[in-house]
C-alpha cells in the first residue's frame, strides 16, 4: 500500500494511490498520517476498505510529505563505505548518528530553499524508514517487524554549516525544506528486502548518485536495533539511513546547488521526487 498527503501546505489530507494509478482521499478514514495514527491497526482500517469507490484526487494536486509531522528525524552518516571515502572520512565502526530538525520536513516536490548566504548546500538520495511500533532495546531479529514503512529522502546539506561552523552536524541538516519526503510511504509488506533496492540522483538531468542498499555498511535492521539502545523510538519517527557517492561535496572541485537547479532522485519501487531549488 502507498500512502500519501495530498492539499496545500497545513491543509493536507491523507490518501491512498489505488491499483489504477489514482490517488483515494482517505480523510473519512483516518483524521490524517501522523504520529498519533500510525500503527498496525491503521493499515488493517485500510485494507479492508474498499479505496476504489472513495473521492478521487485531481492529478495535478500538490503531494505534501507523507506524514503531518515525525517527533524523531534521526539520520544516519557514512553508511556507504564509498561515499565515506569520497568524504575523506574512515569507515565508521558504529553508525553515526545525529538528527534533522522535524521543522526541515517538506513535500517530496516542494522548492528547497537555499539558506540566506549559503553557498555549500549538497544533495543526498537516502533510503528512509519510517517507524510503526514502539522500539525499546529490540533485537535485530526483530526490528524490520517494527517498520511500518519505507520512503525516498533527499538528505539535503549545507556542508559549510555542517564541517566549518563548529558543533554538531544538525546545523547543516535542518533548514525549511531540507527534508524532502516521499512522494509516498510504501508499507512495508511491499518492500520485503529493504537491502536491495537501487537508488539515483539527478541534478539538471546529469546523473549525480548511483547506488543500492546492499552496498549499506549497516542494515536497515542493524540501525533500528542500534537506536534503540539509545532512545525509545516512537510510531511516525523518520530514520534516514545514508547516502551512496555522488555528492557534491565529493567532486573535484566541490559542486553545490544554486538557485536554478533541478534535482530528480528515486528508489527503485519508493517513488521519484523532483525539487527546484530557489533563494529563501
Amino acid at each position: 500500500m502507498k500512502l500519501l498527503r495530498f492539499g496545500n501546505k497545513g491543509a493536507e489530507k491523507p490518501a491512498v494511490l489505488h491499483s489504477d494509478g489514482t490517488i483515494r482521499d482517505v480523510s473519512s478514514l483516518v483524521s490524517d498520517f501522523s504520529p498519533e495514527t500510525i500503527s498496525p491497526a491503521l493499515l488493517r482500517i485500510l485494507a479492508s476498505a474498499e479505496i476504489g469507490s472513495l473521492p478521487e484526487v485531481p492529478a495535478a494536486t500538490r503531494i505534501g510529505a507523507p506524514i503531518s509531522r515525525t517527533g524523531h528525524f534521526i539520520a544516519i552518516g557514512l553508511n556507504y563505505a564509498d561515499h565515506a571515502a569520497e568524504s575523506g572520512m574512515p569507515i565508521p565502526s558504529e553508525p553515526v548518528v545525529f538528527s534533522k530538525a522535524p521543522s526541515c520536513l517538506s513535500g517530496p516536490n516542494d522548492d528547497v530553499m537555499l539558506p540566506k548566504g549559503s553557498v555549500k548546500t549538497d544533495w543526498e538520495v537516502e533510503l528512509a524508514v519510517i517507524i510503526g511500533e514502539r522500539c525499546d532495546y529490540v533485537e535485530e531479529k526483530d526490528a524490520l517487524s517494527k517498520v511500518f514503512g519505507y520512503a525516498v529522502c533527499n538528505d539535503v546539506s549545507e556542508r559549510e554549516y555542517q564541517a566549518e561552523r563548529g558543533g554538531q552536524w544538525i546545523k547543516g541538516k535542518s533548514a525549511p525544506t531540507f527534508g524532502p519526503l516521499g512522494p509516498w510511504i510504501v508499507t512495508a509488506d511491499e518492500v520485503p528486502d529493504p537491502q536491495n533496492l537501487d537508488m539515483f540522483l539527478d541534478v539538471n538531468g546529469e546523473r549525480r548518485q548511483n547506488g543500492n542498499t546492499k552496498t549499506m555498511i549497516f542494515s536497515v535492521a542493524h540501525i533500528i536495533s542500534y537506536l534503540s539502545r539509545f532512545m525509545v523510538l516512537e510510531p511516525g519517527d523518520v530514520i534516514t539511513t545514508g547516502t551512496p557517492p555522488g555528492v557534491g561535496m565529493g567532486m573535484k572541485p566541490p559542486v553545490y546547488l544554486k538557485a536554478g537547479d533541478e534535482m530528480r532522485l528515486g528508489i527503485t519501487g519508493l517513488g521519484e521526487q523532483r525539487q527546484r531549488v530557489v533563494e529563501r
